[in-house]
């Protein structure tokens, strides 16, 4: 599933190709949209919601997508080979004079009005990379339940919007907490919530997402994805093993001797491999 921050840089980019242009064709290959056509509509506006996108067009119309695991949206100029996957992969396109939208394997496609965006948008908590990110809202959320585990509570989009798994692996490494740890035993919850915005922030500008300062593959992050190699400060063994009851379970990784806290016994002590993280290319 992707980060916020790579559905922030995906929103920006379709903001620059289709907001203020007049819509010359729409495909909507979805059962419940295949007769809808938008054409000679202007796009108003493209906008994040944690890890949904809103496309807003000319008559309050709201074209509402959200990835999950493998959706995409890919921008092409006419005549180029659409590269994104399959055609039989493709949920909808949407057409200007110079671009095409090309949206891929999106699970979530639906149009509403615009004003009633809060019917699949406002159960999340604040956006981290919202105009209006409010910490002392995350911080009442992440506290109203203060026994559950903070790997788990950080992931919980009704808590704060937009952190995925790679940011809170990563945060808690460099917090040195265990992702077990109860919300009440983290012994600075807002430097913890604030260290995990800080990361995205920095990478909210380009598709490659590190948090160890370097962007070549293989060296960006301290502990994800790399179960069973050694701890880049320690040397110890990273371990990993999933947290959370299914469907929603998601791989841990920690360190054992840099991170503090309760763990359970790993179940995954191989070299992880990549798990399909979305990539927004233009």
């Amino acid at each position: 599933m992707p980060e916020g921050d790579t559905v922030w840089l995906a929103a920006q980019r379709m903001r620059e190709a289709l907001a203020g242009q007049v819509l010359t064709k729409t495909d909507f290959r979805v059962p419940q949209l295949a007769t809808t056509d938008l054409s000679g509509r202007e796009v108003v506006d493209v906008v994040p919601r944690g890890k949904h996108l809103l496309t807003r067009i000319e008559g309050g119309i709201t074209l509402h997508t959200h990835f999950r695991m493998d959706g995409t949206w890919h921008l092409y100029s006419h005549g180029d080979r659409w590269t994104g996957g399959a055609d039989w992969q493709v949920r909808v396109v949407l057409e200007n004079a110079q671009w095409q939208a090309v949206g891929y394997r999106l699970p979530v496609v639906d149009l509403l009005a615009t004003g009633d965006e809060d019917t699949v948008v406002g159960h999340l908590g604040p956006d981290v990379l919202g105009p209006d990110w409010d910490l002392a809202e995350a911080l009442r959320r992440l506290r109203a339940a203060p026994d559950a585990e903070i790997g788990l509570a950080l992931l919980d989009q009704r808590n704060l919007a937009g952190l995925g798994n790679l940011y809170r692996t990563e945060v808690l490494y460099l917090r040195g907490l265990t992702p077990w740890v109860t919300v009440h035993d983290v012994p600075d919850l807002p430097a913890l919530v604030e260290k995990g915005r800080r990361l995205m922030l920095a990478n909210r500008g380009h598709w490659e997402q590190s948090t160890t300062g370097a962007l070549r593959r293989g060296e960006n992050h301290w502990v994800f994805e790399r179960a069973g190699r050694p701890c880049r400060r320690c040397g110890t063994r990273i371990l990993s093993t999933e947290q959370g009851a299914a469907p929603n379970a998601r791989l841990s990784y920690w360190c054992p001797r840099c991170q503090r806290g309760p763990a359970p016994t790993p179940t995954t002590v191989r070299r992880a491999r990549p798990l399909g993280r979305t990539r927004y290319t233009p």
